[in-house]
């Protein structure tokens, strides 16, 4: 079986670009998601203030927009106060402390959309913010349905289901996104950097070594008694592709 493209691509209704701001006062931050967000072929838009947010909400007018909670000036919640005070409804992915459970709960209340809290994967922002976007009616997606496939394996993006032949697979959060990863990627080497950069959080610290070991686990519940799909292309990194 021949492979499919790699993720059904996100438009705004009239086919251009769809648009996201990214705000939080870490240029390292905003760097990283900047570039998994062009990554998707949206166009993105940073700000590192409160203040900027707001006038590049006015000025940009993004489909969605990603912003931090604890900011020097102007804090998330009075930023999302007042692009909801002036009749802005764009969604609202918020960044949260991870123990700031009363930081979420109160973005939610004020007119937030969804959170994720630091340290997060960037593979989990841009699956956060493609479900934002759907369900505001703001993306069409050129494939009726969130389904990567290579060669007999399909994976779900919403119900994450994963299925190869007629066996249904049961995978961790992690395994999953590494999986996906992969097959949004399929018939490209990506390198462990890479890996560890999409799938794992954004200041993760260990070493490459991880990776390896969740690769050896995909293996044995994707690859076991079947043609293999996971390949390591020795020195570079890993692919994934159907059978000739």
């Amino acid at each position: 079986m021949t492979a499919t493209a790699a993720a059904p691509a996100f438009t705004r209704p009239d086919g251009s670009a769809l648009r996201v701001l990214v705000v939080d006062d870490e240029q390292m931050l905003t760097d990283l998601l900047s570039m998994a967000l062009r990554m998707e072929g949206w166009e993105v838009k940073t700000a590192g203030s409160g203040f900027d947010a707001l006038t590049a909400a006015r000025d940009f007018e993004p489909d969605a927009m990603v912003l931090d909670i604890m900011m020097p000036d102007l804090d998330g919640m009075a930023v999302l106060q007042r692009l909801r005070h002036s009749g802005n409804d764009v969604p609202v992915l918020f960044l949260t402390a991870k123990d700031a459970v009363a930081d979420r709960v109160a973005g939610l209340t004020a007119g937030g959309d969804d959170y994720v809290t630091k340290p997060f994967s960037l593979e989990e922002v841009v699956a956060r913010l493609r479900g934002l976007m759907r369900r505001a009616g703001t993306a069409l997606t050129r494939d009726s349905e969130p389904i990567l496939r290579v060669g007999d394996l399909s994976l779900n993006e919403d119900s994450h289901e994963v299925v190869r032949g007629d066996r249904e697979i049961e995978l961790t959060a992690t395994e999953f996104e590494l999986l996906r990863f992969l097959m949004r990627n399929q018939r490209r080497v990506v390198s462990k950097a890479q890996i560890l950069d999409r799938v794992w959080n954004y200041d993760f610290g260990g070493r490459s070594s991880v990776v390896e070991l969740y690769i050896s686990y995909l293996r044995k519940k994707i690859d076991a008694g079947n043609e293999p799909l996971i390949h390591t292309v020795r020195g570079v990194g890993y692919m994934i592709k159907a059978p000739q």
